[in-house]
C-alpha cells in the first residue's frame, strides 16, 4: 500500500462532527466526507489529498447515544437507597459493540493500548480498566471531574469498559499483590463480601496454575442494575448481574452461593484466557468460553470441595451439550462467522458447554502435569497476542507428545458425537469386548454411507475397583475388540468411569442387566449413576429403547443419597412430564413422580439438621420443589402453613426453602395467592428474592390469572432483562401456560424484538416458549413466524425449537400407549 485518501472504520449510532489526520512531522488534513455504511456498521472517511504511508493522529469529533439496548454504551435504571428513579451509565462492548461507544477497528485481532479520560459528575463513582492515575476539577464547570486513568497493556476493543454510577465496595488484596475491589449498589456492601472472598482465593490459584502473573495493578467486579448476560470480563473491570455477585448470607440460598462462585471462577479466568492471550476471530470463540466453563469449575473445587462441582459439571453442562449437539441443527465447536449477527448466535450450549466438556476430556486424556506446561507456553508465547485452536493444541501436543490435533480436530470440526455400542463375550478366563461407533442423532439410528466417526479415548473399569479406570484405549476406526484379561462373567464392566468421554452409550442388554445393581446398592460412582440414566433417558426420545425401561431404571435410583444425581433424574422426568401434559394421563405421571420423590423427601424432612452441608441444602429444595409441583399432599399443606407464616412475619422462611414453597403454593394457588406473590416481590430488596419470584409466577394454573403474570413480564416492575424468564416459566409450567406464553410472543413481538433485538436473550426467549410443544403442525406454526417475523440472532434457535418439537411429536406417539399402560400396572394390585 502506498497512500490513499479513505480511512474506514466500525462504527455504529455515532455521528462523527469533524475528523481530521496529523501525518507525523505534517500539516493537518481535515476530512471532506463521512459516508455510513450501516449495514456493515462501518464509516468512510474522505480526505481531499491522499495519506501518505507512515505514522500520524487520526482526530476524531463525534456524538454517540447513551442507548437502552443493554449493549455498547448504556444506561442502566436503578433505585436510590432513597426511593429515586436514577440512571449509570454503563458498557457492554463484546462481541461487536465498542463501535457504538467510539469509531474503531473492532475486530479481536486488531489490538491497541487506551488512554481513556472520564469527564463525570463530581459526586459519581468512575471507573475504567485501569487504575485512576489523575482526578481534576473540568475547567468549565465545578460539578464536574476529569478523571485520567493509566495506560492499558495492548489489548481487543470488546473488553474496553467504563461504568459511571454511585456504588460501595469491599476490598481486599490478594496473596499475589493484587488489589480486588468489589462493588454494589450504595448501601449494600456487605453483600460483596462472598465474591469479594471467592476473587481472592481465584486470582492466586490461576497465577498458580498458569504460572503467569496477572498482569494489572488491580482487578473490579461490579454489579450492574440491567445487565443482559451473566457478567463480562472486562480486563480489569468485570461487570455482572446483581444475582452473579451479590450475596446476602440471610437471603441468599445455596445455589445462588454456587452461582456466583461459578461466575466469579469464569470471568477471573478470562483475565488469561481471553484477555492476555485473545482469539484470532470469533470462530475460536469456543477457545475462551469453552476453556473458561471448564476452568471455572476447577477453581470452585479448589475453594469450596464441599460442593462437588465436579459431578455438578456432568448434568449442568455436558449432558446439556449431548441433547443439544445430536440435533441435525446443531453445528460444529468452530463455526464460521461474519456479520455481527451471526456472532451473537454462537454464544450458544455448543460453545460454552460443549467446549468445556472436550476439554474435560481432553485434560483427562493428557494428565493434568502435561496439560499444565502446554497451557503455560501458549499463553506465554501468544501473551498480549491471538492465537487459533490450532495453536492451543500445538502446544499441547509438543508437551505431551500425544497426537491432539488428530484426536481433537473429530471433536470441534465436525457436529455431534458418536454413540459407542458396547458388546460383551467371555472366553475362558478373559472379557472380551466388541466395540463400535456411530453418530448418535436425536431422531434414532441413521444408515448413512458415509458415516463421520470421531477418535474417541475410551476408559473402562470393572466392579472390581469402579473407581479405577482398568484400561484406556483410542477408539480411532469403526469398530474394535478389546480383551480384558482375567475378568470373570461375575463382574460387571462400566464405560466411560467418570463419565468424561464425550459420548453416549448403548450397552447389550446383558451388560445392562449386570450394571443396574450398581445402581440399586450405590457401587457405581454418582457420576455414573446419573450418566448411565441420562443415557438411557436419551436413548429412549431417540426411539432406540422403549422409555418403559427408563420408567423401570428410573425406579432403582430410591435409595439414591446424592443432589447431582437426583438434579439430573428430576430434569429428565420435568421434560417427561411435560411432554405427557399433552396427553389425558398426566396425573398418572405426577403419581410416579410422587411415588419416586417420597422416600427420599421423608428422609430429609422440612428443617436442616446439623451437621448437613451445601449438597444436602440442595438436595432439600430440589426433592420438596418437585413433590409439592407433583401435588404431594403433605408437602402441599406443610408448603401453605410456612407460607402463611413467612407472609405473616411470624417465621421467615429460610432461603433455601424459599423456591420450593413459593413454587408449591403457586401450582395449587388462587388469584390470592398470586395477589400476595406479587406483593412479596415489590417488597422484596434483593434482585436474587424478585428472581425468585419472576421464575415460578408461572407455575399458577387459571387462564386469567397466567394472562396476569405475563402482562406482569412487560411491566416496568420487572427488568428487562428478567422478562424472559417470566415468559418462559409459564410457557414451563403447563400445556395452557405453554399456549399462552406462544400467543403472548407473538402479540408482543415487536416490543420484544426491539427489546432484545441481537443478542442471546431473543434466542433464550424463542427456545423457552416454544421447545415443549409436541405436534407437527406447531413446528409448522412457528416456522412460518419466524419467517415471516425474521430474527437473523436466533436463526439457528428456530430451527433447533423446530426440530425438538418434531421430535417430541414422534416420542409422544410411539410411545404414549405404552407409557400409559405401565403406569396403570404398576399400581394395579398383583393377581
Amino acid at each position: 500500500m502506498i497512500s490513499t485518501n479513505q480511512i474506514v472504520m466500525n462504527c455504529a449510532d455515532i455521528d462523527i462532527i469533524t475528523a481530521s489526520f496529523v501525518p507525523q512531522g505534517g500539516e493537518e488534513i481535515n476530512a471532506t466526507g463521512f459516508n455510513y455504511q450501516n449495514e456493515d456498521e462501518k464509516v468512510t472517511l474522505s480526505f481531499p489529498s491522499a495519506l501518505q504511508k507512515g505514522f500520524g493522529t487520526l482526530k476524531i469529533d463525534f456524538v454517540g447515544e447513551l442507548n437502552d439496548k443493554m449493549k455498547g454504551f448504556y444506561r442502566s435504571k436503578y433505585t436510590s437507597p432513597t426511593g429515586e428513579i436514577r440512571y449509570a451509565a454503563v458498557t457492554q462492548f463484546e462481541a461487536t459493540d465498542a463501535r457504538r461507544a467510539f469509531p474503531c477497528w473492532d475486530e479481536p485481532a486488531i489490538k491497541a493500548t487506551f488512554d481513556i479520560t472520564l469527564i463525570v459528575p463530581k459526586d459519581r463513582v468512575a471507573l475504567s480498566n485501569m487504575n485512576v492515575i489523575d482526578r481534576k476539577p473540568h475547567p468549565d464547570d465545578e460539578n464536574l471531574v476529569e478523571v485520567k486513568f493509566a495506560t492499558t497493556p495492548i489489548m481487543s476493543t470488546y473488553l474496553v469498559a467504563f461504568v459511571i454510577g454511585e456504588y460501595d465496595y469491599v476490598e481486599s488484596q490478594s496473596s499475589d499483590g493484587v488489589m480486588v475491589r468489589v462493588y454494589t449498589p450504595v448501601g449494600k456492601a456487605e453483600q460483596g463480601k462472598f465474591a469479594l472472598e471467592v476473587a481472592t482465593k481465584t486470582l492466586p490459584f490461576y497465577n498458580d496454575y498458569f504460572s503467569v502473573p496477572y498482569p494489572l495493578p488491580k482487578i473490579d467486579l461490579i454489579a450492574i442494575a440491567d445487565f443482559a448476560a451473566g457478567a463480562m470480563e472486562n480486563w480489569g473491570l468485570v461487570t455482572y448481574r446483581e444475582t452473579a455477585l451479590l450475596i446476602d448470607p440471610k437471603n441468599s440460598c445455596s445455589s445462588s452461593r454456587q452461582w456466583v462462585a461459578l461466575v466469579v471462577g469464569h470471568e477471573l479466568a478470562h483475565q488469561w484466557f481471553g484477555n492476555l492471550v485473545t482469539m484470532e476471530w470469533w470462530t475460536h470463540l469456543w477457545l475462551n468460553e469453552g476453556f473458561a466453563s471448564w476452568i471455572e469449575y476447577l477453581c470452585v473445587d479448589h475453594c469450596f470441595p464441599e460442593y462437588d462441582i465436579w459431578t455438578q459439571f456432568v448434568s449442568a453442562d455436558y449432558t446439556r451439550a449431548l441433547d443439544l449437539d445430536a440435533l441435525d441443527s446443531s453445528h460444529p465447536i468452530e463455526v464460521n462467522v461474519g456479520h455481527p449477527s451471526e456472532v451473537d448466535e454462537i454464544f450458544d450450549a455448543i460453545s460454552y458447554s460443549k467446549g468445556a466438556s472436550v476439554i474435560r476430556m481432553l485434560h483427562n486424556y493428557i494428565g493434568d502435569e502435561d496439560f499444565r506446561k502446554g497451557m503455560n507456553a501458549y499463553l506465554l508465547k501468544f501473551q498480549h497476542k491471538n492465537a487459533s485452536t490450532e495453536d492451543l493444541w500445538d502446544c499441547l501436543e509438543q508437551a505431551s507428545g500425544k497426537p491432539i490435533a488428530a484426536v481433537m480436530g473429530s471433536w470441534t470440526k465436525q457436529m455431534g458425537f458418536p454413540i459407542i455400542a458396547v458388546d460383551q463375550e467371555q472366553v475362558s478366563d478373559d472379557c472380551v469386548l466388541k466395540i463400535s461407533q456411530k453418530k448418535f442423532c436425536a431422531s434414532g439410528p441413521h444408515n448413512e454411507e458415509n458415516c463421520p466417526s470421531w477418535m474417541v479415548p475410551i476408559s473402562i473399569c470393572t466392579s472390581e475397583d469402579p473407581k479405577c479406570t482398568k484400561l484406556k484405549v483410542l477408539l480411532d476406526r469403526q469398530e474394535t475388540t478389546i480383551t480384558l484379561n482375567s475378568v470373570g462373567p461375575d463382574q460387571w464392566i462400566k464405560i466411560n468411569p467418570g463419565t468424561v468421554g464425550f459420548y453416549r452409550i448403548q450397552y447389550s442388554s446383558s451388560m445392562l442387566e449386570s450394571l443396574l445393581p450398581g445402581i440399586r446398592d450405590l457401587s457405581l460412582q454418582p457420576v455414573d449413576r446419573l450418566g448411565l440414566q441420562n443415557d438411557l433417558f436419551s436413548l429412549s426420545r431417540a426411539g432406540m429403547i422403549s422409555t418403559v425401561e427408563v420408567l423401570k431404571l428410573m425406579e432403582a435410583f430410591v435409595n439414591e443419597p446424592n443432589y447431582t444425581v437426583w438434579s439430573d433424574l428430576s430434569c429428565n422426568l420435568g421434560v417427561l412430564s411435560s411432554l405427557l401434559s399433552h396427553t389425558d394421563f398426566h396425573e398418572e405421571i405426577q403419581e410416579f413422580i410422587r411415588d419416586l420423590f417420597t422416600p427420599i423427601g421423608l428422609k430429609l424432612g422440612w428443617d436442616s439438621k446439623p451437621g448437613e452441608g451445601h449438597l444436602d441444602a440442595l438436595l432439600r429444595s430440589l426433592v420438596l420443589g418437585k413433590l409439592g409441583k407433583a401435588g404431594h399432599k403433605p408437602t402441599l399443606e406443610e408448603a401453605r402453613r410456612r407460607f402463611k407464616d413467612h407472609v405473616d412475619g411470624k417465621q421467615v422462611l429460610p432461603a433455601d426453602l424459599r423456591s420450593p414453597v413459593y413454587l408449591t403454593v403457586l401450582k395449587h394457588g388462587d388469584s390470592a395467592t398470586l395477589d400476595t406473590m406479587l406483593k412479596l416481590h415489590k417488597q422484596a430488596d434483593m434482585q436474587e428474592e424478585k428472581n425468585r419470584i419472576e421464575r415460578v409466577l408461572g407455575a399458577i394454573s387459571a387462564p386469567d390469572l397466567i394472562q396476569k403474570v405475563l402482562n406482569f413480564a412487560l411491566s416496568e416492575d420487572v427488568r428487562p432483562q428478567d422478562t424472559v424468564s417470566v415468559i418462559g416459566g409459564v410457557a414451563g409450567s403447563s400445556k395452557q401456560g405453554r399456549k399462552a406464553a406462544w400467543k403472548f410472543v407473538k402479540d408482543n413481538w415487536e416490543e420484544l424484538y426491539n427489546r432484545y433485538q441481537g443478542g442471546f436473550l431473543i434466542s433464550r426467549l424463542i427456545k423457552l416458549t416454544v421447545d415443549g410443544f409436541a405436534i407437527d403442525k406447531m413446528a409448522v406454526e412457528v416456522k412460518s413466524f419466524f419467517e415471516s417475523h425474521p430474527a437473523p440472532a436466533a436463526e439457528r434457535t428456530v430451527q433447533q425449537c423446530c426440530e425438538n418439537i418434531l421430535l417430541n411429536a414422534a416420542w409422544l406417539k410411539r410411545d404414549a400407549e405404552d407409557i400409559h399402560q405401565y403406569l396403570l400396572q404398576r399400581k394395579a394390585p398383583p393377581v
